[in-house]
């Protein structure tokens, strides 16, 4: 009973200590312990040690979470900017005689 308590109870504090993060540090902590977990268990694999497989990981895990969220911050900037330039008020070109709204 007490230790499903425990494992109740932590549970519930690991989600309430991660409801205030922005996309950054989510990506970079779901890179870091996707990272983490996936150097643990390919060190077991090699018979090495999962210690040193988890933090040389979670080191490889979050940067990479870091990179993708800026990547996809610079993407999204170029969607607003492109929408933003095409709500702006360019018009068709009509002067075009192979476009179809001259024909």
């Amino acid at each position: 009973m007490k230790k499903s308590l425990f494992a109740l109870a932590g549970s519930v504090c690991l989600m309430t200590g991660c409801s205030n993060m922005d996309t950054t540090q989510q990506r970079t902590l779901s890179g870091g312990a996707i990272g983490a977990t996936a150097g643990a268990v390919g060190a077991a694999i090699f018979h090495s040690n999962p210690i040193w497989g988890a933090v040389g990981g979670a080191a490889v895990g979050a940067a990479s979470g870091y990179v993708y969220d800026m990547y996809e911050k610079d993407k999204q900037a170029e969607y607003n900017k492109g929408y933003q330039a095409g709500k702006s008020g360019s018009k068709p070109n009509t002067s075009n005689p192979n476009s179809p709204s001259s024909k």
